[in-house]
């Protein structure tokens, strides 16, 4: 199932399956969508199959998930959970790399320029390699590039 699905269905989905008694302006201030949008995307949501809704009286609705809807969601969460790993995966491979080109030149120690995820992974597989992390950015300095990681020495980037 390769479903596609807007970010705010999957965001009404999220909601729905958490609170089935929510309301359309609970959801509409969550979501920070007017109202009418609210509506609209409901109403896709179910003609989709992915929602039903049922009265409770007059003025409440309560909306649940279909077992098509529940799919869906699962699918998206799955999907997601997939690529994370599968970039985890990558990123592991080039900091693992990178430590084994840096350990043959002869480093020692590096300083790790930035302080984010990519960074932590980084940092645990150059302590995995033996390399020491420095404190001052001296000879060897690790950065990330976006997709990747790069090597400045002297504050020279080096290929």
């Amino acid at each position: 199932m390769n479903t596609k699905i807007k970010p705010h269905e999957y965001a009404l989905l999220d909601e729905i399956a958490q609170d089935s008694l929510v309301t359309q302006a609970n959801l509409s201030r969550r979501l920070g969508i007017a109202v009418g949008s609210v509506n609209w995307y409901i109403k896709r949501l179910i003609t989709r199959g992915w929602v039903k809704v049922s009265h409770l009286d007059r003025t409440r609705l309560q909306y649940d998930l279909t077992s098509e809807g529940m799919k869906v969601f699962t699918q998206r969460a799955m999907n997601y959970a997939r690529d994370s790993l599968k970039t985890y995966g990558d990123l592991r491979d080039k900091a693992k790399s990178l430590a084994a080109d840096l350990k043959q030149k002869g480093v020692k120690s590096v300083y790790l320029n930035g302080d984010d995820q990519m960074m932590d992974i980084l940092r645990l597989t150059c302590l995995e390699a033996g390399l020491g992390i420095s404190d001052l950015p001296e000879e060897c300095v690790l950065e990330t590039d976006g997709r990747g990681y790069r090597v400045r020495t002297g504050w020279q980037a080096i290929k």
